[in-house]
């Protein structure tokens, strides 16, 4: 039997009296799209930061191919192919958009400022990789047009792509999209859809946090449903829309 890319072990966080996850284990396969569901407060973005390396869990164990990873800093994850965008837009609008995808490769390829000014032009040269990398990029996620183009120009939709094509420059094996069709158009969101396909066909695990319920039921291989910090149901799409304890807290709310 293949072990899971990443496996959650009775995962728990609180903050002062707050529960906010409590006890959830579920386990990835490499290669799927896994959502994460549940009502607002569910604990959702909670459990992405827990596994991302933004909080420490409480108790419980997260392990990336067996090993340990909680409790590490995202610049550690990054280094084990572990990337994420973030539900508020973190792009520096004062820099163009080719590098804002740059800056992805340069976590990457952790860089010693003090090394890199003694090799200025081994510098330069991989910066000129980097620079047809990040074009490269740019070009998978539908943005060559905005090839020149600085962020502040662009609308909010290319913007959202742009933050999936500055993670994918960190070449992760594990991406976790919060809400990336949030804020987004019906036109927007099937881009985005679609995108996130496109991403997985090349082999990349995608977790994502999202409400939009079409498309989580249309993209997901397996689903998590959590409710107040704790894990109401997990399996396919099917499964999970037939399941009554999600239908009753969370399908029925929205039917």
């Amino acid at each position: 039997m293949n072990m899971a890319l990443l496996e959650v072990q009775d995962l728990s966080i609180q903050f002062g009296g707050v529960k906010a996850v409590q006890n959830v284990s579920f386990s990835i396969d490499a290669g799927i799209v896994y959502a994460v569901i549940g009502p607002n407060g569910a604990g959702k973005t909670t459990l992405f930061n827990l596994i991302t390396g933004i909080y420490t869990p409480t108790a419980g164990s997260i392990l990336l191919d067996g090993q340990p990873i909680q409790g590490k800093s995202p610049d550690v994850l990054a280094k084990r192919g572990v990337a994420r965008t973030f539900q508020n837009l973190q792009i520096c609008m004062n820099m163009s958009a080719v590098e804002n995808v740059m800056v992805g490769a340069h976590l990457r390829l952790d860089r010693n400022l003090f090394k890199a000014a003694l090799r200025w032009p081994a510098l330069k040269a991989r910066d000129l990789d980097l620079h047809a990398e990040a074009l490269e990029l740019m070009r998978f996620v539908g943005l060559e047009a905005y090839a020149s183009a600085s962020a502040d120009s662009m609308s909010y939709g290319a913007l959202k792509r742009l933050e999936i094509a500055r993670a994918l420059a960190m070449k992760p094996r594990l991406l976790f999209l919060d809400e990336p069709a949030a804020g987004l158009n019906p036109k927007e969101t099937i881009e985005v859809d679609a995108l996130i396909r496109k991403v997985a066909d090349t082999g990349v695990t995608v977790v994502l946090v999202e409400h939009d319920m079409k498309m989580v039921m249309n993209l997901s291989d397996r689903i998590l449903v959590l409710d107040y910090g704790r894990k109401l149901a997990e399996g396919t799409a099917a499964e999970v829309r037939r399941n009554p304890d999600v239908i009753a807290a969370y399908l029925g709310a929205h039917a």
